[in-house]
């Protein structure tokens, strides 16, 4: 699943139309029926911003699409009349360029959905105080399970969760109530400076995520996974190490 890194690297991306007035087409027509052409076609795009794992591209007379890529969709910027394969769920030609969204199912004209998003990972600097009282609302709850929740904490997924933790030296399995509030800002602290990182480096740094049974890089035992939480989203972690 994208994370809030790669939201943030798409919106980036998506700068080159700020600016535009932008031709709109829905190819896909589970994206037709939301008559997005209708309400969007000819506005000037104002600005494109991440927001934890969602994408909010504001146009003028004060129109907002919110973009959520869930599983497997992802956002393209090439040149405009660039030869299409299959069927994108929308497309914004401007004068020069297009951006290509395909398989992204959550097309939304508001964003009233981000009134229920914790503090953003990727802010500047991050809430680490109010991302830990959102945190310590679930005292049972797996830590490895806490920090996906993005009414907690807005931009983490399985990969950074898994790196953060491990660079915390945290076991997933910990109760968050088992958790000291120095931890949780170490682990917090550590997905904000990895996936940072990521955003300006266009690299993942990755130490245990899909390493399962390969060497910890810091101690050399075997790392370990196992399905986790009520998503059952694999967890990787060193059991000598992460405690």
């Amino acid at each position: 699943m994208p994370e809030g890194d790669s939201l943030a690297r798409a919106a980036r991306r998506l700068q080159v139309l700020v600016g535009e007035r932008v031709e709109v087409e829905t190819p896909h027509p589970r994206a037709a029926v939301k008559r997005l052409v209708e309400r969007l076609n000819g506005r000037r795009l104002l600005s494109v911003e991440a927001a934890g794992k969602n994408l909010l591209l504001r146009f003028d007379e004060g129109v907002v699409l919110r973009s959520h890529l869930r599983m497997s969709g992802r956002w393209r910027v090439q040149a405009r009349g660039s030869k299409l394969f299959g069927r994108p769920w929308l497309v914004l030609r401007g004068a020069e360029h297009e951006a290509v969204l395909w398989n992204g199912p959550v097309l939304e004209l508001d964003d009233r959905a981000l009134r229920r998003l914790g503090p953003d990972i990727l802010a500047t600097p991050p809430d680490l105080d109010a991302m830990v009282v959102n945190l310590r609302r679930g005292p049972r709850r797996a830590i490895g399970d806490a920090v996906l929740d993005q009414h907690a904490v807005a931009g983490i997924g399985n990969v950074w969760r898994a790196e953060a933790l491990w660079q915390a030296r945290v076991s997933p399995w910990r109760p968050v109530g088992d958790v000291s509030d120095e931890e949780l800002r170490t682990v917090l602290r550590e997905a904000h400076e990895l996936m940072t990182a990521s955003v300006e480096t266009g690299r993942e740094r990755r130490a245990v995520y899909k390493r399962a049974g390969r060497g910890c890089p810091r101690c050399g035992s075997p790392i370990e996974a196992r399905g986790h939480g009520d998503d059952n989203r694999t967890a990787y972690w060193c059991p000598n190490c992460q405690l």
